[in-house]
This record gives structure tokens, sequence and C-alpha cells, in this order.
């Protein structure tokens, strides 16, 4: 998880020990807000386009996951306002351009999620048990 800059000490505590993750400061395009100007899953991430290649960098490897700049809703920089993502599938505003899709698609690798992966790779994830 990635904290914000304003959160106080105390709340970061609270956020590591409830969520039991490793909470770290940092800003996305001098933004503090973060949330608002981001998206991420487990397979990539876009943030400001704004956002310098050291700031990426740095945040892609804290997540682990490849990042990339860039906008939705023909032009607009607050990702999260403009998307949703997960594992499979993403759903963005309806002025989002081909190119801004194309870049989400690849670096979510949407095109990689056909129903057998996911169920292969989700499977034990969502059955508990079998009995």
């Amino acid at each position: 998880m990635v904290g914000l800059r304003w959160v106080v000490q105390e709340t970061e505590e609270i956020l590591a020990d409830v969520l039991k993750v490793e909470v770290f400061r940092q800003t996305v395009a001098d933004q503090v807000l973060v949330g608002s100007y981001c998206v991420f899953s487990n397979q990539g991430g876009i943030v400001h386009p704004k956002t310098s290649i050291d700031d990426q960098d740095e945040l892609s490897s804290l997540l682990q996951v490849p990042l990339v700049a860039g906008t939705v809703n023909r032009g607009s920089e607050v990702i999260a306002a403009g998307m949703v993502v997960n594992d499979w599938c993403a759903f963005c505003g309806l002025d989002t351009t081909s190119t801004e899709l194309s870049v989400i698609e690849s670096i979510f690798r949407l095109n990689e999620a056909q129903p057998s992966t996911i169920a292969t790779n989700m499977r034990d994830s969502l059955i508990d048990s079998l009995t």
C-alpha cells in the first residue's frame, strides 16, 4: 500500500497493523492525494502524466508492477475518476480514446485475461473448499 504524504504517523501505524501492509510515503506528480491520480492492479498501473520517470521507477519497484504515465476520458489527469480496473477487466469513461484504451489494455494485460486463465489463476482464492 502506498501511504499518503499528509497522513499522520498514528494513522500510518493503524493502516499497517490492520491491513498487515507496509506503508510508504509517496506523491504522484507532486500531488499528495495519490488515490485520485493513479490506478493500480496486481498487473500494472497508470499514473498522472506529469509523474517523473524517477517517481515512476520508484513506485514501480515499491509495488513490483509495471507503471505507465497516461490519461483517461480524452486527457483527464484524474485517472481514478475515469476508470476502475481489476485482474481481468477495466471500465472507463465514455470519452476515453482508442489510444488511451490501448495503453490501459497493455499495462493491465487485459488481452491476456481469457476465462480459462482467470479460472486457473484465481481458483485457489475463489474456492475455499470443495466439500
